[in-house]
Order: C-alpha cells, then structure tokens, then sequence
C-alpha cells in the first residue's frame, strides 16, 4: 500500500470532519468501514494486491476530493440536480420509517413509487440516513466509495477476458482517473453504482463460466436487481447480454452445458423471487414505447441550450433508424470544442480531446477482441453495441450524453487498453528485432 495514498487519504478525511462537521465524521465512518471491506474483497481474489490496494484507494482519494469541493461550493445544480431529488426522496421515506408522516402521504407516495424509473435510488438513500442522520455529503462519500471500486472492479473483468496483467491494469487506472467517471461517482447520483453494477454483471457471468460459484451467482443476481431499480431499461439489455454470452458458450462437454443451463435457471428463479421479473416487465410496458421515447428525447432538446436533432421524431421505426447516424455522433463524440458556449462544456475540452485520441486504439482492442476473444468479450461487445444503439436514439442532449456515455466508455476502456497493450507490444517487437539486427551486422563485420 502506498504511504503517498495513506498520508493523502488521512488529510483527506481531517478536511471532511473540519470543513463537513458534524456530518463530516459520519462521512469518514462510512467511507473508512465500506472501503476496508472493498479492500478485503478484493484482495482475497488476486496475486496484484499492491496494485488493487493502489488504484482503488487513488480513485477514492480523486472522488471524495472532488466530492468535497462540490458540497463546500454548492456546485451540485451545476453538474446535475438529480442529487437533490434523491436527497428529498430519500428524507421523506426516513420520515415514513420513523413515523413521522402516514403512508397514505402523497409526496410519500410520489417518492417511493416503484412505478417511477430509479426508484432504488430513494431506498438507498434513506437506508444510509436511518443508520448515519440526513446528510446529503454522507450519502455522495458512499457512491464515491462504489465508484472507486469499478476501478478495481474492471481489472477482474479485463482479467477474466484477456488474462493480461498489462490490459488489465491500463484499464483499471484509466477508470479510476478518467474526470468524467470522477465527476458522476463523487456526487449523490446513480451513475457511479451503474457503472459498478453493470462491470460486477459481467464480471460475475463469466466466473459462473468457467466454474459454479455460490457466490458470483448471488452477486450476479443482486446486481440485477440494483440495476432494474436504478435504471431499468438498461436491465433489458443487460439481461440479454448474459443469457447470450451463456448461449454462445454452449459447445464443450456435457457437464459443462448443464451447468450453464442450470445457472440460468437459477438466475431466473432468483430475479423473478425478487420482483425483478414484474417490475421489469411493468416499466417496459409503461416507458418502452416508441411514441414515449419521442416524449422524453424531445424534452432533452428542448430543455437548454445543448439540446440536438429537436426536429427529429424516432417514434416510428423508420424514424428511430434514421436518428441513430446523428445520435451515435453526439453520443461518442460530443461536446464538440467548436460548439462550446458555456463553463460546464468548456471545462470537458482536454477530456473530450483525450477521449478522441483514445478511438483509434479502442477500434484496434475491438477488432483484436471480435477475431480472437469473441466468446469471452461477447458480453460487453453485445451490451456496449445495444446500450450504444439505444442512446443513440433516446438521447437528444448533449450534457446527458456526455454524463451517461460513461455507462458504455467502462467497457470501451478495457478495449483501449488492449489497443495500447498491442501497440506497446508491436513497438517492443520492432525494437527487439532492430537490436537482433544490431549485434547480426556486428557479428558479421567482426567475422564471427
């Protein structure tokens, strides 16, 4: 472990006491207990654990310090107001809770309803105020804590895939570092537990691949759940990114296909115990529609200035094809530095141009994964594509695409470092060869 980090981290929780008091301390309790259980985990299940010790802890040091300077400024309406929804929602169901207000209370009702897409949001919140009081800074410290843990979080996943040490640790640091998953995981909002989420998924399945696991199957199936509580229709594809990347594997031996089989069923039994199935099935019939979609991205355009494609209508089949060219553009690329008129978008330009940078390496990583790990890239190749295609259509802002392309950029960045890896690899061949030629014209000029 890093002395750096230690030094760091235990200034880091003086400034959250002195600056956040008294709900600072509670802060530093939670993140201090939630972070040394990560820690343990983690540990237990790799030979790199200096490293996963590091990264995980550097990631938390960059989300609770950026997460600080938003509390102590007011700057969460500039990033996003979501955080205060959730603080709201989550304070009116504590109250609920500790009886202070009936069930029959309609802003109770409005909060909890799991009718409303991201209800889980309202429980998580008010289950860390029953146990710490109602402080919003608390509650963003534990999402900062969940998103540093993609970090090391990925580097299983890219393990698991790739079995490159290499890989695997360019992308856990390029997701612990990467500003944009710093700014959505440091705040009061579900992306960061997304993100989380949706790499403990695959991370899961393809454990469960290659030996039955207890564990990785429970995890996987509360995963589930988390996501269809958060943002359901990501579940959908989720859903069938798994159930594919066990089809696809089918081919080997009996005992092999059988366990596949029953770790389906089991993950169905477990989803449908737990509500997931009805919940699920509620939501896409009251948000899934064509015409709804239309609704909600035509609000997206509309409501500032970032908005894009007001004059297009994707509720029609034809007319949702025909906004993906457009949409995947915004998606990837956007906020484009010619078209930036404002502080939020402006700050986002060495990112952006980094990002940019990134492409070409991630297209390599994608087109080394399809011709040579095809069956154990397939879940996130399957999920980042539908995910990619969906926003394409839905999105018609350029600040939410921007916040939500990190949902599939976790993924893309295991790409990226593949690309980097085979470039680092081309470049040590060409260096090694031009030194075998080297010492041949030596030894041939010396006549030996």
């Amino acid at each position: 472990m890093s002395k750096f980090l230690i030094v760091l981290g235990s200034l880091l929780a003086v400034a959250m006491v002195a600056l956040v008091f008294p709900e600072g301390l509670g802060a530093v309790g939670l993140v201090a207990i939630v972070s040394a259980l990560a820690v343990l985990a983690f540990r237990a299940y790799t030979d790199e654990k200096e490293f996963i010790t590091n990264v995980f802890l550097f990631g938390l040091v960059l989300r609770l310090g950026f997460g600080i300077m938003v509390h102590i400024f007011e700057l969460g309406s500039f990033f996003g107001n979501d955080a205060e929804t959730y603080d709201r929602n989550g304070t009116v169901l504590l109250d609920y809770w500790l009886g202070m207000i009936p069930a029959a209370d309609q802003t109770l009702i409005r909060a909890t309803s799991i009718i409303l897409p991201g209800w889980g949001m309202t429980y998580l919140t008010a289950a860390i105020y029953l146990v710490l009081g109602k402080s919003i800074f608390t509650a963003q410290s534990f999402c900062a804590v969940v998103g540093a843990a993609t970090a090391p979080m990925s580097y299983f996943c890219a393990q698991k895939i790739f079995n490159n040490k290499r890989v695997s640790k360019m992308a856990a640091m390029m997701i612990a570092v990467f500003p944009s998953f710093i700014i959505w995981s440091s705040q009061l909002l579900k992306d960061g537990l997304i993100i989380f989420l949706l790499v403990t998924v695959v991370t899961m399945v393809l454990a469960l691949q290659e030996k039955f696991n207890y564990v990785a199957l429970i995890l996987l199936i509360l995963s589930l759940f988390g996501i269809v509580s958060l943002r359901f229709y990501i579940f959908y594809m989720v859903a069938i990114a798994v159930a594919g990347s066990f089809i696809i594997g089918v081919s080997g031996s009996t005992s092999t296909m059988a366990r596949r089989a029953v770790v389906l069923i089991l993950i169905g039994f477990g989803l449908t115990y737990l509500g997931v199935t009805r919940n699920a099935t509620g939501d896409y019939e009251r948000y899934a529609s064509l015409e709804r979609v239309q609704m909600s991205r035509l609000d997206l355009a509309q409501s500032a200035e970032s908005g894009f494609g007001q004059d297009v209508d994707v509720s029609t089949t034809e007319g949702a094809i025909s906004a993906i060219p457009l949409g995947l553009v915004y998606l990837m690329f956007a906020p484009f530095p010619w078209e930036m008129s404002n502080l939020r978008q402006t700050i986002t330009l060495p990112e952006v141009l980094a990002w940019w940078a990134m492409i070409p390496l991630m297209l390599w990583g994608i087109w080394y994964s399809v011709k040579n790990r095809l069956r154990s890239a397939f879940p996130i190749l399957f999920f980042s594509l539908m995910l990619t295609l969906a926003y394409s259509i839905f999105q018609g802002n350029v600040g939410t695409a921007y916040r939500q392309r990190t949902q599939i950029q976790v993924f893309l960045f295991i790409f990226i470092a593949v690309g980097w890896t085979l470039l680092m690899e081309r470049r040590e061949d060409k260096r090694l060869l031009r030194r075998q030629q080297q010492r041949n014209f030596e030894e041939k000029l010396l006549g030996i």
